[in-house]
């Protein structure tokens, strides 16, 4: 339970990437509306997300592939507003626990699919439309509802 004792910056390598749930929601086109902030998730997939298994079919390289991948680190991670809600990395910065589906709690790694926290079994677009407007493809599956921090 490492994820309990220690700070994300003190983790090994392993211990980060276990962290990831492998739900790929992170990996969907995003809109920001600067104004207020808010994040709009769309049904654009980046083209080397495996939706089946939420990872990148090239994680070693998906920075240099893709070159507005944004590579997640302890350094920057408390600036990454766009990682959904229901994200480790993003519920250990807000001082939340990771909930009973994510496989380090449950030793599963299918249980963030079943749980209807990821990509799989999405309505997503085959490619990134040549000349999209990504918003017209904004989506609400009720995902971000759902594991949205309490306001108190």
């Amino acid at each position: 339970m490492f994820w309990k004792t220690s700070r994300l910056r003190d983790l090994t390598a392993d211990q980060w990437e276990a962290l990831c749930d492998r739900c790929g929601l992170c990996c969907l086109e995003k809109l920001t509306d600067h104004r207020t902030g808010k994040v709009f998730y769309t049904a654009v997939p980046c083209r080397l997300l495996d939706t089946h298994r939420g990872t990148c079919r090239d994680y070693h390289r998906r920075t240099t592939l893709v070159p507005s991948c944004e590579r997640l680190c302890a350094d920057t991670i408390e600036t990454c507003r766009w990682l959904p809600h229901s994200c480790a990395y993003r519920r250990l910065v807000e001082g939340r626990a990771l909930p009973a589906w994510h496989p380090l709690v449950c030793g599963d790694r299918d249980a963030v699919h079943r749980e209807g926290v990821s990509v799989r079994n999405r309505p997503l677009q085959p490619a990134m439309p040549a000349t999209a407007d990504l918003g017209a493809y904004i989506v609400d599956w009720g995902i971000w509802r759902r594991w949205r921090r309490p306001r108190f």
